[in-house]
C-alpha cells in the first residue's frame, strides 16, 4: 500500500488486504467488512459498496469497541 490509510479513502485503494465479514451477516449482504492493514490498523467498509469509503481505526480503538460489545454496552441498539 503506497499511501497511508486514512478515514474516508476509497476501500478499493487499500490494495493487498483481505476483507472479511461475520458469519452472522445477513444473506442479502447487509453487513460491514473488516480488513487488517499492514501497520496493524483495521479498516471497515460497507459490504454493499465495496469501493466506497473505508473507516480506519487503530488496534486499540477496535479492541475497546469489541470489549464494549462483549460487555453488552450496545445491546440497546440490537433490534
Amino acid at each position: 500500500m503506497a499511501n497511508t490509510a486514512r478515514n474516508g479513502m476509497s476501500a478499493a485503494s487499500l490494495q493487498g488486504v483481505t476483507w472479511r465479514k461475520s458469519a452472522r451477516s445477513g444473506a442479502l449482504g447487509n453487513c460491514v467488512e473488516i480488513a487488517e492493514l499492514a501497520g496493524g490498523d483495521v479498516a471497515v467498509r460497507n459490504s454493499r459498496f465495496p469501493d466506497g469509503p473505508a473507516l480506519v481505526y487503530t488496534r486499540s480503538e477496535i479492541t475497546a469497541f469489541v470489549a464494549g460489545i462483549k460487555d453488552g454496552e450496545f445491546d440497546d441498539l440490537a433490534g
